[in-house]
């Protein structure tokens, strides 16, 4: 009978055991994690603190529970200390007792996920600095907030964006650092940037891009000094994005420079018994047709899924990602897929780009609003590599159409042409999708001749 340990279960972890006890429900599976709950969303953690959550133990969409139904043992509240790939022992301490004790694997999967980056300033132990990752975090977030009257959120990617917005909305004095040029700068570039950026402004929020961090201090308020200022508040939360949690593998598998587990496409490290997925590992990057680190819950949930299928032999390719992700703030969506301009530029990728803003259906309607989009695509190929949209239309379902367009290498000739319905209330007989395709092609061969 096959043995597997699983390291970790949020959601690569929670995935992957459920994934491989329904395809072999008589292999021996235990599950280690250190904390008392599993698959924990912590998207939807700024959701809550705005009160926008029905129920939060509706944010766990499984539990210890549902997975020794299945078959498996878990081991909560159990910290693996160390592996050897060798030997394939693993030693673990249990959490409330302190026994420590071995135990041993045919095939190890890696799902530690990832941890917060902290970086070394000077009073970041600060009790008044939260941060806002798991469900412990997102207890003090939700206790901290009512009673504060201001708050200093450091980090202006998704998570800091969404925290400041709902506090903002929550009637809240709020202070967003990044010391990035602008908000949410790796998700879209600055022609939907500055706008989001005016939304903030427009609900009192004070930016201070491109700041860095350089203390904590006080007692009862917390000082933020930065390169170029410094801000008081209540409290203050760090966004400053996250890192893989694999110092357990460290020198025993090959790894990004970041930490990230390096897999191939059925989710095995350079050691064949041990897979990894999520949080802990590389993502393959469509866009670029390379490895990337992009730690997402989509990410996580597909590679665990796929550890399940992969686990006894090779069997099902990882398709790759293209990243798609959505916010909404202010009333606004934002959603994207595939690369920006400047994250091409990061990556060395030359691109092509095109901006248009075009009401979402038509002018005879009693209402209609307009959107701002963004095509990237490879000059020479012409072929997609990434979109993003911005409207107080929901245009979130855009962003999985662009997706399916970088999955599916097209270009932009094709995009703009894929059939897609017109229905007044939704769209004009010319889909924004392919009208910004259009816009595309039209750039492309002004720019040849």
């Amino acid at each position: 009978m096959m043995k597997i340990i699983v390291i970790g279960a949020t959601h690569a972890g929670t995935f992957a055991t459920k994934q491989i006890l329904t395809e072999h429900p008589d292999y021996d599976v235990t599950v280690y994690e250190r904390n008392d709950n599993l698959s924990f969303l912590s998207c939807g953690i700024a959701l809550w603190v705005g009160d926008h959550v029905s129920d939060p133990n509706k944010m766990f969409y499984s539990s210890p529970g549902e997975l020794t139904k299945l078959g498996a043992t878990m081991k909560m509240r159990h910290d693996v200390l160390s592996v050897d790939p060798d030997k394939k022992v693993i030693r673990v301490k249990d959490l409330v007792s302190g026994e420590l004790f071995q135990d041993h694997y045919d095939k190890l999967v890696m799902t530690t996920g990832s941890a917060p980056v902290i970086p070394p300033i000077k009073g970041v132990d600060n009790s008044k600095v939260k941060l806002c990752k798991d469900w412990n975090d997102a207890k003090i977030l939700k206790e901290t907030t009512p009673d504060a009257k201001s708050a200093v959120i450091v980090g202006a990617g998704y998570i800091g964006a969404e925290l400041a917005e709902q506090l903002a909305v929550a009637g809240k004095k709020v202070t967003l650092i990044d010391g990035l040029p602008h908000v949410l700068a790796k998700n879209f570039d600055l022609e939907i940037g500055s706008r989001v950026e005016k939304d903030y402004e427009d609900h009192g929020v004070k930016l201070a891009m491109n700041e860095m961090v350089q203390s904590f201090t006080g007692n009862d308020q917390v000082t933020v000094t930065t390169s170029k200022n410094s801000y008081t508040a209540d409290f203050a939360v760090l966004c400053a994005g996250f890192r893989p949690a694999t110092d357990l593998l460290k020198g025993k598998v090959k790894m990004l420079k970041n930490g990230a587990i390096v897999i191939d496409e059925y989710m095995r490290s350079s050691d064949p018994d041990i897979l990894a997925a999520g949080d802990s590992a590389v993502v393959h990057y469509n866009p670029t047709g390379k490895v990337d680190y992009i730690p997402l819950a989509t990410n996580a949930i597909r590679q665990g899924i796929l550890i399940g299928h992969n686990i006894e032999k090779p069997t099902m390719k990882y398709m790759g990602t293209q990243a798609s992700s959505a916010v909404a703030l202010f009333g606004k969506t934002l959603a994207s897929s595939g690369l920006t301009e400047s994250g091409a530029k990061a990556r060395g990728v030359t691109v092509s780009t095109v901006t248009l803003e075009e009401n979402y259906r038509p002018e005879f309607m009693l209402s209609t609003t307009p959107i701002l989009m963004r095509l990237v695509w490879d000059p020479k190929s012409r072929v997609v590599l990434g979109g993003a949209f911005y409207s107080s239309y929901d245009c979130a379902q855009s962003a999985n159409v662009i997706s399916l367009a970088i999955q599916q290498k097209m270009t932009i000739d094709e995009l703009s042409m894929v059939d897609m319905f017109f229905q007044p209330n939704f769209d004009n007989p010319l889909n924004y999708v392919n009208e910004l395709a259009m816009a595309a092609i039209h750039k492309s061969d002004a720019n040849s001749k």
